[in-house]
């Protein structure tokens, strides 16, 4: 089936950080899934509400109103990874909000995807202790979709999805081949021509095994780098999404973005 209205939600993933940058602005997964809608439905608009550092609870209250008043028939909900990484993360709470947005959208008559996330243990060693967490949510988030016949991505079972070249230095965001990977699974599940399981094939040639000595110096960077900048960011109660609005707020032409 065409699609002619695609509404995103969700927080910097969705916006489409690291494909691109702020100078030129982010492309991201959802913008190439609403190039790929566009080859089929050449009239479709497309909206992108996604505001960087959101929660969950901020993706609901701030998006999922204006989303509705655009009436799409077309809807990606990603969010909840921003409320997993921080301390008191409530999963009932978090999964509540993204199951109210499911319920939302799905009786307003649109179709909903939405995504589970991968093994940030493998992706981000120091984080490993947030692996049972991430299990737990990860079920919490297919069973709500179950729920509600919202398709799923589900990216935990594949092995590509932890190898570094999809993920950028930070390894909170997914480099340009990343989200390519990303809008490719999202097009698998609605099933759209030309689309196939090719997303889960893993990346060649493999990459080399690293040394000890060669992992303690990439974890140090890391924690020099990007970890202690966002616990400071924390500390400050300030979010990378202060001040921020939708990229694309309205429905327009994906052939005029």
């Amino acid at each position: 089936m065409g699609y002619l209205r695609y509404v995103a939600v969700g927080d910097s993933q969705t916006e489409g950080m690291n494909d691109g940058d702020e100078l030129a602005g982010y492309r991201g997964w959802a913008d190439r899934l609403a190039e790929l809608l566009a080859e089929q439905s050449p009239g479709l608009l497309y909206a992108n509400l996604a505001v960087r550092g959101h929660l969950a609870g901020q993706v609901r209250a701030g998006q999922l109103e204006a989303a509705l008043a655009l009436e799409p028939d077309l809807v990606t909900v990603m969010a909840g990874m921003n409320d997993l990484v921080r301390p008191g993360f409530d999963a009932e709470a978090v999964a509540a909000d993204l199951e109210a947005m499911f319920r939302a959208f799905t009786a307003s008559g649109a179709t909903v995807i939405t995504f589970t996330f991968p093994d940030v243990a493998r992706i981000a060693p120091l984080v490993r202790h947030l692996r049972p967490r991430l299990l737990d949510f990860n079920e919490r988030i297919r069973a709500a979709a179950d729920r509600y016949g919202v398709l799923v991505v589900d990216s935990f079972p594949y092995e590509v999805t932890v190898d570094a070249r999809l993920w950028s230095p930070d390894r909170i965001h997914a480099t340009p081949l990343g989200h390519a990977r990303i809008a490719a699974a999202a097009a698998c599940v609605l099933g759209l021509p030309g689309s196939d399981t090719s997303w889960t094939d893993p990346l060649a040639p493999p990459l080399p095994p690293r040394t000890r000595w060669r992992l303690v110096q990439t974890e140090l960077a890391w924690v020099g780098t990007f970890l202690a900048p966002w616990l400071m960011r924390r500390l400050r109660g300030r979010s990378s999404g202060d001040g921020r609005v939708a990229k694309r707020p309205l429905l327009l032409p994906v052939r005029e973005s």
